[in-house]
């Protein structure tokens, strides 16, 4: 018995169930080990960096991009993913920000969010994506670490958030 395009078609627009979606991310990390690869988002950041700034003068982005061209395709793949999702899979408008960011308070709080979070991943070496499914399957005790960080971190944040009425 062959399925009928409207079952795909829901089956495409809802979302997966944790027991489809979690094992694909649980593969793609022994994958990726295999290939000799780490799978993170923070250094592709790093990457358009060096692409976008003189090279010559930061030690920081002195390195080859042969290595790493995968990554950037990588990246590119997550924002080409992201609009096909929305655009022809979905009716619902982007929502880029909150209502509330755009005053003077939830600008402020975006900014210092933003800088929060780039000194974070750079001072953990590593973001989220990276320290929780990289290297925690890789048993490194900095990911555990940067991990339960991250969670206390996030729920910290929630319960300002609550505390000040929304505004953060």
């Amino acid at each position: 018995m062959q399925p009928r395009q409207e079952e795909i078609l829901d089956a495409i627009l809802h979302p997966w169930p944790w027991y489809v979606v979690g094992p694909i991310i649980g593969l793609f990390v022994p994958t990726m080990a295999i290939l000799g690869k780490k799978l993170g988002i923070s250094s592709n950041l790093k990457h358009l960096c060096h692409l976008a700034l003189p090279v010559g003068k930061i030690p920081y982005l002195q390195y080859s991009l042969k290595e790493m061209h995968w990554s950037l395709w990588f990246f590119a793949g997550l924002f080409l993913g992201g609009a096909i999702g929305q655009f022809a899979l979905s009716d619902v408008p982007i929502t880029m920000l909150a209502g509330s960011s755009y005053s003077a308070m939830g600008l402020m709080g975006l900014l210092l969010g933003g800088v929060a979070i780039g000194f974070g991943t750079r001072y953990a070496e590593g973001c989220t994506s990276g320290h929780t499914l990289s290297g925690l399957s890789n048993l490194q005790v900095a990911s555990l670490v940067a991990s339960v960080s991250f969670f206390a971190g996030g729920l910290a944040m929630r319960l300002l958030n609550y505390l000040l009425g929304g505004v953060v």
